[in-house]
């Protein structure tokens, strides 16, 4: 039996939608419902927050970066294996970018291509009634969009909550919950949103307090029972080929920015991941193939990973003869030196001649478009991709290493060469989300 899933949205950022999809999934979780989460967008933070929340891996959508045919099998995948399926969108539900209709990345392409109902969470902080024409225009922007529901956020009394409730029930849409002002729970931030699952100080506690709240403040069976079923597909495609049959991948809190349907497509491609710790001084295991340093917060533990001995000489020793890649951050410990927020400078891997520094930040956000510009982990040269960039570090040392790939920005505007590549070692501050059009899936 499939499962029944909707979408948690919002008009904009900042209005609650991630604690509302993390109460309302410990909430069900603790009611023994199998629940799978799913973010729409690039965004390797929350996913996280759902696994914890959950207990099953969270996942990405992506209408943009990914072809609409992995979309499909991997939201099938994941309605096979729960009974809720819960897709918490990013920015508001029709932020994306121009261009090619249902690629857009914003989570309304998501609502549209997998016939999924949207529920808005309104922070109504400031309004009452006013509220109801947000939702009439959320309602009528987009006939392929269904909203079927509404949550409201930041209420501050019971009048204020049945000011609000009776203007939006009047359009003939249901008021699912109400999340009064005090008691919020709020999770921390850091300069790339909330500070990761693993390093939070009290998750399962915080966790607790949003499942009571949700249970206490909004109708789950009314919720759920308004989900559609998610509908059957074919095998998924793999994102991105593996770069060798067995994969040496840094894993820890500095190196934590991995897709996990990238991960998975490798897996079903018959490679094996092979995870080591850089902060635990741990080297790539001797008998892999490639290896594989994703993003992360390098900037955060430079003294460590300058003094990771181990580390550093077994990734220079695997560069002797097996490819190496480095995404974002593992990009920057890539580099000669990074440069932390303190301008302290921790020498690195050495393998590629830039440098970077989190002192002089500057703000790198946006879809790209790449095209490998010769063979590499990436891929033959050509290889088409599709991902995004988010950063705050700025190269203060090009470096003379030829470029990786060329660049554009999502709307298929030149950026002009990007990235490193210097022997078997390349790197790119470019996350790859997928291949630009189906992989072949072919064995590595």
């Amino acid at each position: 039996m499939t499962a029944r899933a909707f979408i948690i949205a919002a008009p904009r950022s900042g209005s609650g939608k991630t604690t509302v999809t993390l109460g309302v999934a410990a909430a069900l979780r603790a009611r023994g419902v199998r629940v799978r989460v799913a973010k729409s967008g690039p965004d390797y933070i929350d996913p996280a927050f759902h696994a914890a929340a959950t207990g099953r891996p969270g996942l990405n959508l992506d209408s943009f970066a990914m072809p609409p045919a992995l979309i499909d099998a991997l939201a099938a995948e994941v309605g096979q294996a729960a009974d809720t399926v819960i897709i918490e969108a990013s920015m508001g539900l029709f932020d994306g970018i121009e261009g090619e209709t249902g690629r857009s990345g914003a989570a309304a392409d998501l609502a549209a291509r997998l016939g999924l109902p949207v529920v808005l969470v309104l922070d109504i902080s400031g309004q009452s009634q006013s509220a109801a024409a947000v939702v009439r225009g959320f309602a009528g922007h987009d006939p392929r969009v269904r909203i079927a529901g509404v949550i409201l956020n930041q209420v501050a009394s019971e009048r204020h909550r049945a000011q609000a409730s009776t203007a939006i029930e009047a359009l003939g849409l249901p008021v699912l919950g109400s999340l009064p002002r005090d008691g919020a729970v709020r999770l921390p931030e850091r300069h790339l949103g909330l500070v990761q699952a693993e390093e939070h100080p009290a998750l399962a506690a915080q966790l607790a307090a949003l499942a009571e709240r949700a249970e206490k403040h909004i109708d789950l069976d009314a919720l759920c029972a308004l989900g559609a079923p998610v509908n059957p597909a074919g095998p998924a495609p793999v994102a991105l080929a593996p770069p060798g049959q067995r994969i040496a991948l840094a894993r820890d809190v500095a190196f934590s920015f991995a897709y996990e349907h990238v991960m998975a497509g490798w897996r079903r491609a018959g490679a094996e991941i092979l995870p080591f710790s850089p902060l635990a001084d741990e080297a790539p295991a001797d008998h892999a193939d490639a290896c594989w340093l994703p993003g992360g917060y390098p900037e955060l533990h430079g003294e460590r990973l300058a003094q990771a001995f181990r580390f550093l000489d077994g990734v220079r020793a695997f560069a002797r003869t097996r490819p190496v890649h480095g995404e974002c951050g593992g990009f920057m410990v890539l580099g000669e030196a990074i440069e932390d927020a303190e301008g302290k400078v921790h020498p690195m891997l050495g393998l590629l001649g830039h440098a970077t520094s989190f002192a002089r930040r500057r703000l790198n956000l946006g879809y790209r478009r790449a095209v490998t510009l010769a063979a590499s982990a990436l891929g033959p040269a050509g290889t088409r991709l599709r991902g995004h960039e988010f950063h705050y570090a700025s190269v203060t040392q090009a470096g003379d290493d030829a470029p990786l790939v060329a660049l554009s920005d999502g709307r298929g505007m030149d950026m002009g060469p990007s990235g490193s590549r210097r022997g078997r070692v390349s790197g790119t501050f470019f996350h790859v989300i997928a291949t630009d059009g189906q992989s072949s899936g072919a064995e590595p």
